[in-house]
């Protein structure tokens, strides 16, 4: 965290300050994991697991790349080991689902490719942002911010035995280092955060959402 910044602050207990830096950005952070948790408690219960799997999947899709960023930022313990927050909201989410999937088997296609595009973005722009609080060069900011959207599906489709869908899906990981490149680029400048995060969040959103609706990939060597 910033140099000046008080140890119940770095602790994300202090006051609940709607504008203040550190609450925007824990909010942004929960909100990804609870989308990612419910998408891979989805995933699960396709590959039919039980309920104890079903909950290591949620937790690993939705904190695993939180944890490889931290790791690598120097934020130690990671935020899913020392925030209660974290893993309790990975958990509710795939609880939620392992007890209502009667509910959630009926959510069309497309509206788990939006839900997807949204925790990747809330992931994307809160790893980003991370990743500048604790004094990280902005180049490796923006890579941050994108190993925090793409990590936790890569070790949810490695435990499941399925080639990362960031792998081949279109323009997947791509559009997360847009997001965070949005949101480094708009800090360095010293534009609202609230602006930057925003903005980070729907260039993300949109960039994967007009590449699964238009087919986009990036390019790739053609073996005859």
């Amino acid at each position: 965290m910033t140099e000046g910044v008080d140890e119940q602050t770095r602790r994300g207990i202090g006051r609940f300050n709607l504008y203040h830096p550190d609450f925007l950005l824990l909010v942004v952070d929960l909100m990804g994991v609870a989308v990612f948790a419910v998408e891979g408690a989805l995933a699960a219960i396709h590959a039919e697991l039980d309920i104890l799997g079903l909950l290591v999947i949620a937790f690993a899709t939705a904190l695993g790349g939180g944890m490889i960023r931290d790791v690598l930022i120097g934020a130690i313990p990671p935020n899913s080991v020392r925030d209660w927050r974290y893993p309790t909201t990975a958990f509710l989410g795939g609880g939620a689902v392992f007890f209502f999937y009667q509910v959630f088997q009926h959510i069309p296609q497309s509206l788990i490719t939006t839900l997807d595009a949204a925790g990747l973005a809330l992931c994307a722009i809160a790893g980003a942002g991370k990743a500048i609080e604790y004094g990280i060069n902005p180049l490796l900011a923006v890579l941050m911010g994108a190993v925090t959207g793409v990590g936790g599906g890569t070790i949810r489709d490695i435990l499941l035995n399925r080639v990362p869908g960031v792998l081949q899906s279109d323009v997947y990981a791509a559009a997360a280092l847009a997001g965070a490149l949005v949101v480094v680029l708009g800090l360095r400048v010293k534009i609202p955060r609230w602006l930057v995060m925003t903005s980070g969040a729907l260039v993300c959103f949109l960039l994967r959402m007009v590449a699964v609706w238009k087919h986009w990939n990036l390019p790739k060597v053609i073996v005859h």
